[in-house]
């Protein structure tokens, strides 16, 4: 892996190194109200991104930033 390296200079906004727990947690809720709706026979469900907020990740969004070093590019 000593080649494996990052195409793109792009880095989140934010020290957060991922955002998995945040996505977990919103398809968890998605689910749970999908099931809710389909148990009552109801026929109007629900869109990902109407129950969750992508804003309101801990990530924050990603950048471009076109003086990240060598070092930070390597994975």
């Amino acid at each position: 892996m000593s080649r494996s390296r990052k195409k793109n200079k792009i880095q989140g906004i934010t020290t957060a190194k991922s955002e998995k727990v945040d996505k977990q947690n919103a398809n968890r809720k998605f689910r749970r109200i999908v099931k809710q709706k389909v148990g009552i026979n109801e026929t109007e469900l629900p869109k990902l991104r109407e129950l969750s907020n992508v804003w309101g990740f801990s990530k924050d969004g990603k950048r471009y930033n076109p003086e990240i070093t060598d070092k930070e590019l390597r994975k």
